[in-house]
């Protein structure tokens, strides 16, 4: 089965052009990050939810079926949006669609950033990136998409 690369790139980038916000607080951390909790718990996901705001974590939760793993992979696909300001998924999809491993072609290492679906930026409009959401624990493709059902609840959408 081949992948298109192109739709999925074009399907992110309207969502990253879509889900911004216009102001984001510590209250507003909180809020989605109880959605992304609400949603795993009602599923019985085994998911880590992390949201940060600048350099500072303010929401971290892990649910039943998760390990210090998925910390793990929360922090690289962290430092990965911080470091591109765009979404650890469209990050690997772009890499892929170019035939590329991501680590090989940005020269970062392994253990410290992934590309992988999951963590997404969150932007103030006008204003540009201000941290982060994840979710760690699924394939990559559905911790993004929790998250981005998530965020068009949270933002009413």
């Amino acid at each position: 089965m081949t992948e298109d690369f192109a739709a999925q790139i074009a399907e992110i980038e309207e969502q990253e052009a879509r889900l911004q916000f216009t102001r984001f607080t510590h209250e507003d951390a909180l809020a989605l990050g109880l959605i992304l909790v609400r949603l795993g718990t009602e599923r019985s996901l085994g998911i880590t939810v992390d949201i940060t705001k600048g350099e500072q974590q303010v929401f971290h939760v892990s649910l039943a079926g998760t390990t210090a793993d998925n910390d793990d992979w929360v922090a690289r696909k962290t430092r990965t949006v911080k470091r591109y300001a765009a979404s650890s998924f469209l990050i690997g999809r772009r890499h892929k669609a170019a035939g590329k491993d991501f680590n090989e072609a940005s020269g970062l290492p392994l253990a410290l950033f992934a590309a992988h679906g999951g963590c997404f930026p969150i932007v103030i409009r006008d204003a540009g990136l201000i941290g982060t959401v994840t979710v760690s624990g699924l394939a990559q493709a559905d911790d993004h998409a929790l998250v981005v059902e998530a965020l068009e609840e949270f933002l009413g959408e």
